[in-house]
């Protein structure tokens, strides 16, 4: 039990951006938008919450901040694929190209320095819990909500009228116009939220996870995060233990390199990304399930009539 407690606590806090990231693109794509620049948002979330803590100390601000800074290539990648209609892959890749070298941008004078994190009120309350207060203490309550992410879009999609709206726009939007949904918009709104979550998620990193900038923190987990939609065939709970599964997966290849396991550091350091590799062309052989699941839409433009 000494052993695992610490290897559950880490893995925990490793995977808390995933679980931000992917649950956002999760409703994003179940619009039928697939937004490739995910890694660029969590970038900018990132380099942003950095300044804004470094700046005034605030936690919750730097949230905040960063979410509206994911929110406004999120709103710029929906203008351009929803609005005028372009391809979704190609301006996606181009909001990653232009969030990664924003952040380097406007993050150059703050590498290298570091943020003092005060143990936070909550988790000091929360560890005087009876049995869960061992665990819950040692997390920050953005791990907490995390969870209450996740519940909610699980909530979300499949128990309520307006989730039922969003999973018919990505199935089917010509018809949910025809009966009088607003498709546009139901997109825009969808879009925005999965950029905000990518914007919290890389928030995480910089100020919870790191608690320092510099360039390439985020290495490619906005990346993991699409290909874990995929890996979670479009389901919140699959999406959500995929998550940890790459956090346990980064968490094993340090707990080897401590114990002095005789393989290539640099091999080690790929395990996570060799994990989510591996489970995706396992799951992707499974055709059928791939199509019973994938948004119909996913990727395709909308024309009001067409």
């Amino acid at each position: 039990m000494s052993q695992i407690l610490p290897i559950l606590i880490a893995t925990l806090i490793a995977g808390t951006p995933l679980v931000y990231a992917a649950l956002g693109e999760l409703v994003t794509e179940r619009s039928g938008v697939l937004n490739m620049g995910v890694e660029g948002m969590m970038v900018v979330g990132a380099v942003i919450a950095f300044i804004t803590m470094q700046t005034t100390g605030e936690l919750w601000l730097a949230v905040m901040t960063a979410m509206l800074a994911a929110m406004v290539l999120a709103l710029m990648f929906s203008v351009l694929v929803v609005s005028f209609r372009a391809h979704q892959v190609a301006v996606g890749l181009a909001m990653t190209i232009f969030g990664t070298s924003f952040g380097s941008f406007i993050g150059k004078s703050y590498v290298g320095m570091a943020i003092v994190m005060e143990p936070s009120t909550l988790s000091v309350l929360a560890s005087k819990i009876p049995l869960l207060g061992i665990v819950l203490g040692q997390l920050h309550p953005l791990v907490w909500l995390s969870w209450a992410l996740f519940a909610g879009v699980w909530f979300f999609l499949y128990r309520t009228r307006y989730g039922l709206i969003v999973r018919a726009v990505g199935e089917a939007p010509s018809s949910a116009h025809a009966i009088g949904y607003p498709v546009v918009l139901i997109r825009y709104l969808c879009t925005l939220f999965g950029g905000a979550m990518a914007g919290v998620g890389g928030a995480y990193i910089s100020i919870v996870y790191t608690s320092l900038w510099t360039e390439g923190l985020i290495a490619g987990r906005g990346w993991i995060a699409v290909a874990l939609v995929v890996f979670a065939t479009w389901r919140p709970g699959r999406c959500f233990l995929g998550a940890y599964l790459f956090g346990g997966a980064t968490i094993a290849q340090l707990f080897a390199q401590s114990a002095g396991i005789g393989l290539p550091s640099e091999l080690m350091s790929a395990l996570p990304y060799l994990v989510t590799i591996l489970v995706l062309v396992l799951i992707s052989r499974n055709a059928t399930l791939m199509r019973l699941n994938v948004p119909a839409s996913l990727g395709q433009p909308f024309v009001a009539g067409g």
